[in-house]
């Protein structure tokens, strides 16, 4: 089917109605937002591993604090950023230009004053006008710029909240750290007409470095790490899809999804789209399926897979030991572990030969590390690497055979 009629977004957050699960994490968050109100400053850290969803998570919670309480929404992708003032002059900007259809619109203008530089194509975009030394004075006085702000806005929207998201750069400055401990000491220890919440998103690993950076942030977070779908949220989520699309979809097709899925968001819009594609009605049949599959699993290699792991594995006697890997995972249901005894009894000839230069690859890469539980045990440190691998020891046995 035409791909531009796609309801899935692969590559992009999940619109509001095709949003399962997560009500605890989503009343978690909203309750942070609630609680900023009061004059605090909160500050909330969204983790999980990648594909789970966090930007999607945190782009529902700024709707429904927009919403229900009337807060200043602002989400904010960081990629590339690693200092405080590149990041504030990011954060204004997207603040600005999101507020253009909104009627607090005025009193922000009116704030950033002669700041504002420009319109861009048809008056759609505006920028600003700051300096290296405005940005670096703005990140000194933060508190009371945002004071300031918020005594501007209109009530009942004398919340702002920001989403700080792709943190990857700024994790490792030692001076983000400081700031934010800092804007969060100064934000308590006055009173305020208004709050401030600032959602970090990112891997756990970028959480660690921040505290490397800055151990009393470990006070500071309030964290909230997002756990896979379970198997009927995932079956949900692919039934309110192709519903969505107006398609027919068998619950054993779904049921075929789901296995490849693990619970995934960023999975199951590649499974849904690359299925959605194969098919040519509404109508969607089990070999239309089948090449969704085995289509995403391509995708998925070359999209989500760090380009050394992608590389490494283009090797035929790679997939070949990549392919028993995963049958023997599928065999006893431990999709995250195996043994190399394991594996190595099922290889023959090179293979056999070549699977400890193999492991050794695959662990340099970050793919597959040593399992502390198992004596001469793997583990796969992601979720995506795992479900890859049971993909692509897949594909050959799901692609559909020539008549």
């Amino acid at each position: 089917m035409n791909p531009e009629t796609s309801p899935f977004r692969p590559g992009r957050p999940a619109p509001i109605e095709l949003f399962v699960g997560r009500s605890a994490e989503i009343e978690r968050l909203h309750g942070l937002v609630r609680r900023s109100a009061q004059g605090t400053l909160g500050v909330g850290f969204v983790t999980g591993e990648r594909g789970i969803g966090k930007s999607s998570l945190a782009a529902l919670v700024r709707h429904r604090a927009e919403h229900d309480s009337k807060a200043v929404g602002c989400h904010v992708y960081l990629g590339g950023v690693d200092d405080v003032p590149e990041m504030l002059r990011r954060t204004f900007h997207r603040l600005l230009n999101d507020s253009i259809d909104k009627p607090w619109h005025q009193q922000l203008t009116s704030f950033l004053g002669n700041r504002i530089k420009s319109a861009g194509l048809f008056g759609l975009t505006l920028d600003l006008n700051l300096t290296r030394h405005d940005l670096e004075t703005l990140a000194r006085d933060f508190v009371p710029a945002i004071r300031n702000l918020l005594k501007t806005l209109p009530k009942p929207k004398r919340t702002i909240l920001l989403v700080l998201d792709d943190i990857n750069g700024l994790a490792k400055s030692e001076a983000f750290a400081h700031w934010l401990k800092s804007s969060v000491d100064e934000f308590a220890t006055s009173a305020s007409e208004g709050g401030l919440c600032i959602l970090v998103v990112g891997l756990e690993e970028r959480r660690h470095e921040l505290l490397a950076g800055q151990p009393s942030l470990d006070r500071v977070f309030d964290v909230v790490d997002i756990e896979p779908w379970s198997d009927e949220e995932v079956a949900d989520f692919y039934g309110k899809t192709f519903t969505r699309g107006r398609a027919r979809v068998s619950d054993n097709d779904i049921a075929f999804m789901v296995r490849f899925t693990g619970g995934l968001p960023v999975l199951a819009h590649e499974i849904g789209d690359a299925v959605w594609r194969s098919a040519s009605a509404r109508n969607i049949t089990t070999p239309n399926v089948i090449q969704g599959i085995v289509t995403a699993a391509e995708v998925i290699g070359s999209k989500l897979l760090e380009p050394g792991v992608f590389r490494a594995l283009q090797s035929e006697r790679y997939r070949s030991i990549l392919r028993q890997i995963a049958q023997r995972q599928a065999t006893e249901q431990r999709w995250m572990r195996f043994r190399r005894s394991e594996v190595l009894a099922r290889l023959d000839g090179d293979d056999k030969r070549s699977l400890d230069n193999f492991l050794s690859r695959m662990k340099k890469l970050g793919a597959i590390e040593s399992d502390p539980e198992i004596r001469g045990g793997y583990r796969f440190p992601n979720r995506l690497h795992a479900l890859y691998f049971a993909m692509e020891s897949h594909r050959h046995s799901l692609r559909p055979r020539r008549s």
